[in-house]
């Protein structure tokens, strides 16, 4: 299903010449995502509106060539890539926040709007979007929707299916469909909107987002706590929930993790923290304040070595920049990576930490574990050297282990970074086959012809 010169020629009139392009140092820029994985794509087209859009895969059904949408390029599983080739479908010029209404508390806005973009738009207004990935300064909003994207705050507010009212999508078929309300009620039929949430792009592309917004908290108030030991900071995590309060985020980050960023915090560390805890409320001042002092004491009665509340913005948002920098930083410690987003239940923390830390011993690899303890979502990044046949197996069997673990303690293989291509084989292990082959058949009904973001989510696709 390669793209022919004669289909590439009705890709410009859709969308004009100076949107379309199969020059090779273009198709290079579009091969990959976050993955560092590569495939090369036919063309890559940039088209304006759903108009465009719905001529596009009519077309593609016709002359049967696939498409694959595309955002920023910044997720993690290798869904925006085209492993099959044919058309990368870019949403970039789909950027516009279309309306902001204060008086109903929701949002309209394109695909290609940058999240971090979105948050500071809504909070001019006194609203506030609570989804936050760590990627939000550069991730877009049809992304995030794609992948059902989550965040640091998602403890308290929950993810992004959790504000998408509805859609405006274009069905693999050219068809234009709305989908949701604009209402915080309605059970008018099958609820289409959460169905392409998290579909990751294979059942349809999404051309319009209606979000809910909430108003914007009055105060927020941050703080870390060290630990000695891993296991005891999980365990503080669990007793914080135990206490029914509910920070909006809980951040957890190990030894080596913490190694990478020390440098970026306002203040020197504890030299013997094995663990970090960053706390986080929001609220009136009076309760935000006492929120605080019950954290501090129970981080402290678990057995914190140090517990620092931030003393302004500026020093919270150190803390920020170095939490969301140890991605990128743990490189010193190999040229490639394997980033997994395992969830648990929050109470089954502290054994995840302990088989990460078996896990760790018993392969050698480098192993850095940081995320979102608040909801049981922990990153686990696997260093290593692609290039040595010996670590690639060693990481393969790491993952695979970690997976049937984080299953057995009743959690999920994916957090928020979706299945793509590179969890496919694991999802068996978490989904039966029945479930499968109805999933399997949700997809052939939205797209018989399977020209849509083909490759991602089933291994036999």
């Amino acid at each position: 299903m390669a793209l022919t010169d004669r289909s590439f020629k009705r890709l410009e009139k859709i969308v004009g010449r100076d949107n379309c392009t199969r020059r090779n140092e273009d198709l290079v820029c579009y091969a990959y995502d976050a993955t560092g994985r590569q495939f090369l794509p036919d063309a890559v087209i940039f088209p304006a509106d759903a108009s465009e859009i719905s001529r596009i895969l009519i077309l593609a059904n016709e002359d049967r060539f696939f498409v694959t949408p595309r955002g920023t390029g910044s997720g993690m599983t290798g869904g925006a890539i085209p492993v099959q080739g044919g058309v990368v479908m870019v949403l970039s010029r789909l950027n516009h926040i279309l309306e902001i209404d204060t008086d109903n508390l929701i949002a309209r806005a394109e695909p290609g709007v940058i999240t971090g973009d979105f948050h500071k738009a809504v909070e001019a207004r006194g609203l506030f979007y609570p989804p936050d990935p760590s990627s939000a300064a550069f991730s877009t909003l049809g992304g995030n929707v794609a992948e059902c994207a989550g965040g640091p705050r998602a403890v308290k507010y929950g993810v992004t299916r959790d504000y998408v009212l509805g859609l405006e999508v274009v069905l693999p078929t050219g068809q234009i469909m709305k989908t949701g309300v604009m209402t915080a009620k309605g059970v008018v039929g099958y609820d289409l909107t959460r169905l392409i949430t998290g579909a990751e792009g294979t059942l349809g592309v999404i051309t319009a987002i209606t979000l809910r917004l909430l108003p914007l908290p009055e105060a927020v108030n941050t703080m870390v706590a060290f630990f000695g030991d891993m296991r005891i900071a999980a365990e503080a995590v669990s007793e914080i929930i135990r206490a029914r309060i509910i920070p909006r985020t809980i951040e957890y980050i190990d030894k080596a993790a913490i190694g990478c960023v020390s440098s970026m915090m306002t203040s020197s560390l504890p030299a013997d923290a094995d663990a970090m805890l960053i706390l986080e409320v929001d609220g009136a001042p009076d309760a935000n304040a006492a929120a605080m002092t019950r954290l501090a004491d129970i981080c402290r009665q678990k057995g914190a070595i140090d517990v620092r509340v931030a003393s302004d913005k500026e020093d919270a948002e150190s803390i920020w920049r170095a939490r969301k920098a140890i991605s990128p930083a743990l490189y010193v410690y190999g040229p490639d990576k394997i980033n997994e987003d395992i969830v648990v239940p929050r109470s089954r923390i502290p054994e995840m930490v302990e088989k990460i830390q078996a896990l760790k011993k018993e392969t050698g690899l480098f192993m850095a574990s940081f995320g979102h303890a608040g909801d049981g979502n922990i990153h686990v990044n696997i260093m290593l050297d692609k290039r040595d046949p010996a670590q690639v197996e060693k990481a393969e069997q790491a993952v695979d282990i970690l997976f049937d673990e984080t299953v057995a303690l009743g959690g999920t293989i994916s957090g928020e970074h979706g299945i793509g291509i590179t969890k496919s084989a694991y999802m068996p292990k978490e989904v039966g086959q029945a479930e499968i082959a109805l999933m399997k058949e949700i997809k052939a009904l939205f797209d018989p012809r399977g020209i849509l973001n083909p490759g991602k989510i089933f291994l036999s696709s």
